[in-house]
């Protein structure tokens, strides 16, 4: 291809985003394919001979376009927000057109100092303290692996140098929520730290995290002769947005020695807000933090922002320095491939900068006031309207509720029946999304408000198929839809 083509196809392949966009709205959230549907229509084997990217809009528009779900749609309330704003789509594509490869400063000087100082900017806006210091990786999984691995070498004074945990004759011990985010338990095993050494503690009503059962199984642990190591709180929890006691937790690890890390992936962006920062009271005493930018705040994915106080022990834990890679300006620069587990890495502080230029703080802090508005709107029709129920409380955008017809009350086989039908019947109708999950036993209908263009008029369409299809699962099963 060259660029006569380039140009071409690109004006073509930007219409054709820009027009998806402005119809989004029409189309059925949840793609309604069935299993190999998008596979059967591509060939078994590769062209032998380039044809070009003369119909690859058509392309797009017949096999790749019916087998989305459109997170960025008005009716997505599943999983969390995942927005790719419009802005952050063109940071991806000046990032993809210069090809940059960013491990070392002297690899792309621009792609360090740009990351550095947007994730400066993002410092600033949570409000963090400047002892603080960001790198951007690609998912809050691979900054929270990255932090149990700063643990353990904290704990067992840089076993790695020696014969790693394998030697370790006193085992070292992770703590986190029994609601904490998957990635803390399948972190923990790929760090070498074994199942029998993770504690996932009890919560409370609220679902956060018991500080006293916290200290409870730090003691039982060093009676054992056990180290603990590492606890996980957690800023809205990933079924609840439950906010864990930092400050509480923050004392203990000061207390035990343990390394404090604050998963904050998706709450992180309300801290944009100032009155949003008491949740999480107590950050400024972590060892690390992550919040993505690639949920809320609208940064297309891949884009997680890592926070560390003490940025040295994270490069001795993480670096590699063979004589190819060596620079003259290593000792006046930072080379991003030492924050992080790969070598390689994109330009991604592109999109977060075009993001941030283009909405400002401001426009920003106007959309989350939005959704927590709405989230809130929805929450007390809920409170209000007999036969509905919420099963955790709503400090952000998530709520947790189900209906508990009076027939049914009491009898959780049915009622967990009857809720996973009205989710399929909102589902398969196709202006909303919603992902249904078990909260402790009990099925819930599970409402994450976040997505770019929603309005409160799309929350409240939400509130009346709700209502509409609660009364229908009770008078008939869901429809087939062959």
């Amino acid at each position: 291809m060259n660029t006569d083509e380039f140009r071409r196809t690109g004006h073509e392949l930007i219409e054709w985003i820009a027009t998806y966009r402005e119809r989004m709205e029409s189309l059925p959230v949840m793609s309604p394919v069935a299993p190999g549907d998008v596979a059967r229509q591509l060939p078994t084997e590769p062209p032998m001979k380039g044809a070009g990217l003369d119909h690859i809009v058509q392309d797009l528009e017949r096999i790749v376009l019916p087998g989305i779900t459109h997170w960025n749609h008005p009716g997505f309330f599943a999983y969390f927000p995942s927005n790719s704003d419009l802005a952050s789509v063109l940071g991806d594509l000046a990032c993809a057109g210069l090809g940059a490869q960013g491990m070392s400063w002297q690899t792309s000087p621009a792609a360090t100092e740009v990351e550095d100082v947007v994730m400066d900017w993002l410092r600033q806006m949570l409000g963090l303290p400047e002892t603080f210091t960001g790198v951007i990786q690609d998912s809050a999984s691979s900054a929270n692996f990255c932090a149990l691995l700063c643990a353990r070498e904290r704990s067992t004074a840089f076993g790695q140098t020696r014969g790693g945990m394998q030697w370790e004759e006193e085992p070292c011990v992770v703590y986190a929520s029994s609601q904490a985010h998957s990635s803390i338990p399948k972190g923990a095993l790929l760090a070498g730290f074994g199942k029998e050494h993770l504690r996932l503690i009890e919560t409370d009503e609220n679902h956060a995290l018991r500080v006293d059962l916290l200290e409870a199984a730090i003691q039982a642990d060093l009676s054992a002769g056990r180290v603990p190591c590492a606890v996980v709180a957690a800023v809205g929890t990933t079924a609840t947005t439950a906010l864990d006691d930092v400050r509480g937790i923050a004392d203990l690890a000061a207390e035990y020695g343990l390394w404090l890390h604050v998963d904050a992936a998706l709450a992180g962006t309300a801290m944009v807000l100032p009155e949003c920062r008491w949740m999480w009271e107590g950050s400024e005493a972590a060892d690390s933090i992550v919040m993505n930018p690639h949920k809320w705040m609208g940064v297309g994915f891949d884009c997680s922002a890592y926070f560390v106080r003490d940025p040295e022990h994270l490069i001795r834990v993480m670096s590699t320095n063979p004589s190819y890679l060596r620079t003259a300006q290593d000792g006046e620069v930072r080379n991003l491939r030492d924050w992080g587990i790969p070598l390689g890495r994109r330009f991604r502080a592109l999109k977060l900068w075009f993001q941030l230029q283009d909405l400002g703080v401001e426009g920003l802090q106007r959309r989350i006031r939005r959704d927590l508005d709405n989230a809130q709107w929805l929450r007390e029709q809920v409170a209000a309207t007999p036969e509905w129920e919420l099963l955790a409380p709503v400090p952000l955008q998530t709520l947790c509720l189900r209906h508990v017809p009076a027939e049914l009350a009491g009898d959780e086989v049915a009622l967990a029946a009857h809720n996973l039908a009205i989710v399929e019947r909102i589902n398969r109708a196709g202006h909303c999304y919603l992902t249904p999950a078990v909260l402790k036993g009990q099925q819930m209908i599970r409402v994450s408000i976040g997505s770019t263009p929603t309005e409160k008029r799309h929350v409240e369409g939400l509130w009346q198929e709700l209502q509409l299809q609660a009364v229908a699962s009770l008078q008939g099963p869901v429809a087939s839809s062959a």
